[in-house]
């Protein structure tokens, strides 16, 4: 046990070659559950080596390997240097009871992972799945990574909430098609909010959560748009540099984050809002109605043909086996004969 404290402990080094503080207490907390049975992956990628530690329990090795590759395959950052985050010990937690232990049963059931870039700390849950299956998991895991990259950086500076967690979803790799419909969704109920409200207020339930988070997407992803990954480098430098957000941000784009959040919004609502909503499901129900008549002309076809065969197999109203032959059998017998004479004829004389 003591050697395991002891790996993780020196396993960090900083920039500078000193080590780095990582008190016991901030690797595996007194009431971790089952801490003795704690296992740690150490990255075989010189990147990643003396800066990650990835921290699981028996039967969870496959997903810490998993882990340790999506990071060996996208270890930078946008925006920052390629050193950051300096130090990273990712926990994957199997229960909720040892995820109450690593976040401070504080965090919300429903949340997908946590970064806590003070105890440079990521805790990631295996038992719930987040939206998209492994492929969800992998971009909460690069999604909490950016966290700790950003308050490494910005070490010491209070960041806005939209700004953290945008830059973060925007450098897990944007987001997907029904996430983008989900904030369509979200913003046909009402108003695009004031970027200020997200971060005075952040929502607490799932739902309002959730909108705040793809908001703050769509702010940081209309930021790059209109400056590219240069702009956001600048922005960060700037910003570590001065200590002042909203100096920084004048100086990088040109306007106040006032000014641009106004544009965000029209931006937002015009990209996003109920008329686009409704046009989109005004087009999708043209093209699923025409689908429709389509099939249905083709069944009534189908139909159409089948009680075609049906009726010439049927055997005709008056079948030929009802009446007699015209003429008399060759050979026939007298039986025969009577039975296809007409009605009015004398029978012959003898």
């Amino acid at each position: 046990m003591w050697a395991l404290f002891f790996l993780l402990a020196t396993a960090f080094q900083l920039p500078g070659g000193e080590p780095s503080l990582l008190p016991e207490r901030l690797v595996l907390p007194g009431d971790l559950p089952e801490r003795e049975a704690a296992l740690v992956v150490v990255p075989g990628d010189p990147i990643l080596q003396d800066r990650l530690r990835v921290v699981h329990w028996p039967g969870d090795e496959a997903r810490a390997d998993r882990v340790i590759q999506l990071l060996e395959r996208r270890p930078y950052l946008p925006g920052l240097p390629p050193e950051l985050p300096s130090r990273a010990v990712i926990f994957l937690a199997p229960d909720r009871a040892r995820w109450d232990a690593l976040t401070g049963g504080s965090v919300p059931h429903w949340g997908a992972g946590v970064a806590i870039p003070r105890l440079a700390r990521i805790v990631i849950p295996l038992y719930s799945a987040p939206g998209g299956g492994l492929e969800g998991r992998d971009r909460t895991v690069l999604h909490e990574w950016a966290h700790l990259g950003l308050h490494d950086h910005l070490r010491g500076l209070r960041i806005p909430r939209w700004f953290d967690e945008g830059y973060a979803q925007w450098a897990a790799g944007g987001w997907n098609v029904e996430e983008a419909w989900r904030l369509r969704i979200g913003l046909a109920r009402g108003g695009a909010p004031p970027l200020d409200s997200l971060r005075l207020v952040w929502p607490r339930d799932q739902i309002g959560a959730e909108l705040a988070y793809l908001l703050s997407a769509s702010a940081i992803e209309y930021l790059v748009a209109g400056s590219g990954e240069r702009g956001m480098e600048l922005l960060l430098e700037r910003w570590k540099e001065s200590s002042d957000f909203e100096e920084s941000f004048r100086r990088t784009f040109g306007m106040t984050t006032g000014t641009f959040e106004r544009l965000w919004i029209r931006h937002v609502k015009r990209r996003f809002g109920w008329v686009l909503v409704l046009s989109q499901s005004m087009v999708f129900w043209i093209l699923l109605g025409g689908v429709l008549l389509f099939m249905r002309r083709g069944r009534r076809q189908h139909d159409r043909d089948r009680l075609a065969r049906l009726r010439a197999a049927d055997p005709p109203d008056d079948p030929a086996w009802w009446e007699g032959p015209p003429t008399p059998p060759i050979g026939g017998f007298e039986s025969d004969v009577r039975r296809t004479r007409p009605v009015d004829q004398p029978p012959p004389e003898e």
